[in-house]
């Protein structure tokens, strides 16, 4: 199956400079083929944008990295139409957006006008400037980062953008093996300023609408359906949420377990297949009453108890 295979050679590629992160790898490359948007979040130094530049480039497509600070505003990020004396008209110069992957760095930096910026791009692919629009290339990937520990300077991103990320990834710490590893790569010359010299093999071009097509074959059953729809009803109705998951999220899901079953060499989805996902896809989703929050709960913990609820099919 492509998809399997091309799960391998980018897992390959990417794990010659990412070690120890191969469960955050597979779901960067399942949100990837599902046509998906992701938010990476972790405290400072576990290489987000290392992770960002490093798919880029194993992938083959284009990249542009934008850091989110406070005073940036819409026009530095989509383009500005300038005059041209020449022939006496407004041009428009696009921005950085105009790229395949954009890594939008500690995005909650910005402030909300330049955040909303990113909306039409997130759902539409496309740039509205002057009446015109202009279609962005596809495949099209905002990759997000988000720092959970600091809040001040930072503007929490509202529920109608956050709801157009289809995942969440969560990275940790490595395990101290695989810490090693890393710092004898970095003693025996590997430096991370320096990725675009290392040499990648590429991934072609061909791959990416394969197994999307590949994916669409994947059969699903009437109890799947129900499987993934009892699921996100339990979070409209749970006395823990005040907010709960929009049909946006239950689509995601759908999306990705097809990418999953094709994973294990079957032609058909599994409930397993659906709580893979679950977690990533609603974590960033849902917003917790203040009891539960008093109570230390967190996204994840309230969504294991959904999880744990719902009844799953046979």
């Amino acid at each position: 199956m492509i998809i399997k295979q091309t799960r391998d050679f980018i897992m390959q590629e990417t794990s010659k400079i990412i070690i120890g992160q191969n469960k955050v790898i597979e779901e960067l490359i399942l949100c990837y083929l599902a046509g998906g948007h992701v938010i990476l979040e972790s405290v400072p130094g576990l290489a987000k944008t290392l992770l960002a530049k490093t798919f880029a480039h194993v992938t083959g497509i284009t990249f542009s990295r934008i850091q989110f600070t406070p005073d940036l505003m819409p026009s530095d990020i989509l383009g500005n139409s300038i005059y041209n004396l020449k022939n006496q008209q407004f041009e428009f110069k696009k921005g950085p957006v105009f790229t395949n992957i954009l890594l939008a760095d500690e995005i909650n930096r910005a402030s909300p006008k330049t955040q909303s910026a990113l909306l039409e791009i997130m759902q539409e692919r496309q740039v509205t400037a002057d009446g015109i629009k202009f279609s962005l290339e596809k495949p099209y990937m905002v990759i997000a980062t988000q720092n959970p520990i600091e809040f001040e300077g930072t503007y929490p991103l509202p529920e109608a953008q956050l709801d157009r990320f289809l995942m969440k990834i969560i990275l940790s710490y490595p395990a101290k093996s695989d810490e090693k590893n890393i710092l004898k790569m970095v003693r025996d010359g590997f430096d991370s300023e320096d990725i675009d010299s290392f040499h990648f093999e590429k991934l072609p071009e061909t791959w990416f609408n394969e197994c999307r097509e590949e994916a669409k074959k994947i059969t699903v059953d009437d109890s799947i359906i129900n499987f993934i729809s009892d699921i996100v009803e339990e979070t409209r109705n749970n006395s823990q949420i005040v907010l709960g998951v929009s049909i946006r999220a239950a689509t995601g899901i759908l999306k990705l377990a097809r990418f999953s079953a094709a994973l294990d060499d079957r032609d058909f989805v599994i409930p397993d297949d659906v709580k893979k996902f679950i977690k990533p896809v609603l974590r960033h989703r849902i917003i917790l009453d203040s009891e539960a929050e008093i109570d230390g709960l967190n996204t994840d913990a309230v969504i294991e108890k959904i999880i744990n609820k719902v009844k799953v099919p046979r």
